[in-house]
């Protein structure tokens, strides 16, 4: 499930003025000092030292460039917890530059060829193991039996000699699994997290397309069995490339931040929002119907429209931001990629209508 948690006052998405673009009523250069005074606050409150990396991550945090590190220190804040440099560290890592989905794919296939090589290796020292403790029955056994024949002394000797080399042998055997089995969890252990990575938009924290339609296929199967309704949404923002010519991709990319913070909101665990790839998003309703649907994403999409912005760096106005949506009955189609052309469709039909507003497929 995806579940996001938004700030509070003063926290990582709190007001317009603290999201990434400006609301345009305040002038750019006093959104800059509400920014730096809410970094400032907030490396002073928990006695954190104004570091190069903490202002870089605060900011971050601040800004709304990195929402899930704003849902982290949000949910620490209303817990009361302790929010110290250890903590920081480990809630924002330092991160490896971004790489392509390509890059991500290939990542995960090599760790998980290390994981079965592994377990085989695992799997093998057990298997010898196994023969070894059954050589060394064959020969005690072979021992006991001499016994009756040969000199006691004769025989002891033998035994404790074998019983050494096998005590030996065994300690190599276990630390050879232990070996195995430490590195065994340290590859399952990063393989998670390399899923994880691949399932994430770095830009805006939200799950990305991969991510998204496992959710989809696990979210028909039950509501198939629970007959419930489910409900797909695309949504695009309108006149992006307007935006990306006029003020940048920078200003681009906070734009699109701005709109997945918007979605973001209506998000839990009978709603799942994710970056469908460029300033497209897709959302998957449970238990609602396509009208109920709409009637919440129009919702977001109005408290969007209200809103107008501009450039933080220029203090050139961007104006208003807007998307259109289009929302379909998965069980209305024979498939769920069906399910999402329709939607597309309607998102199609909102555009060709004027932008700004939902329809329903």
């Amino acid at each position: 499930m995806f579940k996001f948690l938004s700030r509070s006052a003063g926290q990582a998405v709190a007001n317009d003025a603290s999201t990434s673009p400006d609301v345009a009523d305040a002038p750019g250069r006093a959104a800059r000092r509400e920014l730096l005074e809410e970094i400032a606050e907030f490396l002073l409150r928990h006695d954190l030292d104004v570091s190069a990396r903490n202002l870089a991550v605060a900011h971050a945090a601040f800004s709304g460039a990195d929402l899930a590190l704003a849902g982290r220190i949000a949910e620490q804040e209303r817990a009361a917890q302790l929010i110290d440099q250890l903590w920081l560290d480990h809630a924002a890592p330092e991160e490896e530059p971004d790489r392509s989905a390509e890059q991500k794919e290939a990542e995960l296939e090599r760790l998980m060829t290390r994981l079965d090589s592994s377990i085989s290796s695992f799997a093998e020292t057990s298997r010898k193991a196994g023969g070894t403790t059954a050589a060394y029955g064959d020969s005690l056994q072979q021992h006991v039996g001499a016994m009756s024949e040969a000199p006691s002394g004769e025989v002891l000797a033998n035994l404790v000699g074998l019983t050494r080399a096998m005590l030996e042998r065994t300690r190599e055997v276990e630390q050879e699994m232990k070996r195995n089995s430490e590195e065994a969890d340290a590859l399952r252990e990063s393989l998670e997290r390399a899923r994880r990575d691949a399932e994430i938009d770095h830009l805006t924290g939200l799950p990305n397309r991969r991510a998204f339609e496992a959710v989809l296929q696990r979210e028909v199967r039950e509501a198939q069995a629970e007959i419930d309704n489910l409900t797909v949404a695309i949504c695009d923002i309108d006149h992006f490339k307007a935006v990306n010519d006029n003020h940048g991709h920078e200003t681009g990319d906070r734009v699109i931040q701005a709109v997945a913070q918007v979605l973001a909101r209506i998000s839990g665990e009978r709603c799942h929002v994710a970056r469908h790839g460029g300033e497209e998003f897709v959302l998957l309703f449970r238990g609602k119907t396509v009208a109920e649907a709409a009637a919440i994403l129009d919702e977001a999409r109005e408290s969007l429209a209200t809103r107008h912005f501009v450039n933080r760096t220029t203090d050139q106005p961007i104006g208003q931001i807007t998307f259109s949506g289009g929302v379909a009955n998965v069980f209305a189609h024979s498939d769920p990629r069906e399910a999402l052309g329709a939607a597309d469709a309607a998102l199609y039909h909102a555009k060709s209508a004027g932008r700004n507003r939902v329809c329903q497929g």
